[in-house]
């Protein structure tokens, strides 16, 4: 390893066999995501030696690890309202209109959830997920409506970011899909990965398959119509577009997705209709269980009267 840069830390190993950026998460205040960036940045070595995020530590080991300091983020504070479902010391959550985008990315850099929890939170949010994520533990789609819960502080983000990783961070979604599963309930069990056919879109695959993460959700049917079906899902697990992915194995793609479904009647919407509905957690620092559930919001409202009445 290079001259240090920065302040680093030393760390003991008291167990054999655990894979190095989990070692690194738990000894420190690092998500693992993060511990996993700084091993592949060569900030982190064992015994001397740098060495890839899987490596198997052995008991007596000495992990160093160099942390730069915060990045600033490029996101300027924007007057925004926010339908703030709960707040205290620790995290907010906010119940995302359809068409806002989570974070800044090229071509959204402004007009964003970040940009008003900036201008809401001012200087307390949490720092774990760095440059232009401050606070965001799970994100959801721009066209994707519904609550999100965002960190003020790193010790809450940690708390969160292992809840859901623990499948103890209980979400329930609603949908307005193209067709009707086969049964009125069930469970989907397939990888999502990369298309190789478009890099813009998620596929799904056999569990199992290199280069994929495991994808687990429930179905419930709520209504039926003639071509249509509103649908009750519950994720176990949060994958880059999870629902519409495995909407679309079920051959039900989500009404007017716009990846996964285009070109078929959308009723007047400008995206998916899905909605983040439901929430219910342990407060990461008082215990104390949280739950939440915001309405469906007009848009959904309107297309299920329309499907009512018509289908």
């Amino acid at each position: 390893m290079s001259e240090s840069q920065y302040p680093s830390e030393e760390l003991s190993v008291s167990e054999s066999g655990v894979r190095l950026d989990a070692f690194l998460a738990s000894a420190t205040r690092l998500s693992r995501t993060r511990a996993a960036a700084l091993i592949e940045e060569g900030l982190v070595s064992v015994n001397g030696r740098a060495r890839e995020k899987r490596f198997l530590l052995s008991e007596g080991d000495r992990v160093s690890v160099e942390i730069p300091p915060d990045e600033e983020i490029d996101a300027v504070p924007e007057c925004i309202p926010l339908d703030v479902f709960y707040e205290d010391d620790h995290l907010i959550v906010v119940n995302k209109p359809q068409g806002m985008v989570v974070h800044p990315a090229p071509g959204n850099y402004s007009g964003t959830l970040v940009n008003a929890l900036l201008y809401h939170c001012k200087d307390s949010l949490s720092g774990i997920n760095g440059r232009l994520r401050p606070g965001i533990v799970h994100r959801i789609d721009k066209d994707t409506s519904g609550l999100v819960v965002v960190a003020k502080d790193d010790e809450t983000h940690i708390g969160l970011t292992e809840m859901f990783k623990t499948h103890n961070f209980e979400r329930k979604y609603e949908a307005i899909c193209y067709g009707k599963p086969q049964a009125e309930s069930g469970t989907v069990h397939l990888a999502i990965g990369r298309s190789k056919k478009d890099r813009k879109k998620m596929a799904f695959y056999p569990p199992g398959t290199p280069g994929t993460k495991d994808g687990i959700t429930h179905f419930r049917v709520l209504e039926s119509f003639a071509g249509y079906s509103r649908l009750e899902l519950i994720l176990e697990t949060g994958r880059t577009h999870q629902i519409r992915v495995h909407m679309l194995s079920l051959s039900c793609p989500v009404l007017a997705d716009p990846l996964y479904a285009p070109g078929r009647k959308s009723f007047g919407l400008t995206g998916q209709c899905l909605h983040a509905k439901y929430i219910s957690f342990r407060h990461p620092i008082s215990g104390e269980p949280i739950t939440l559930e915001a309405p469906l919001p007009p848009y959904f409202q309107q297309t299920l009267e329309l499907l009512r009445k018509e289908f």
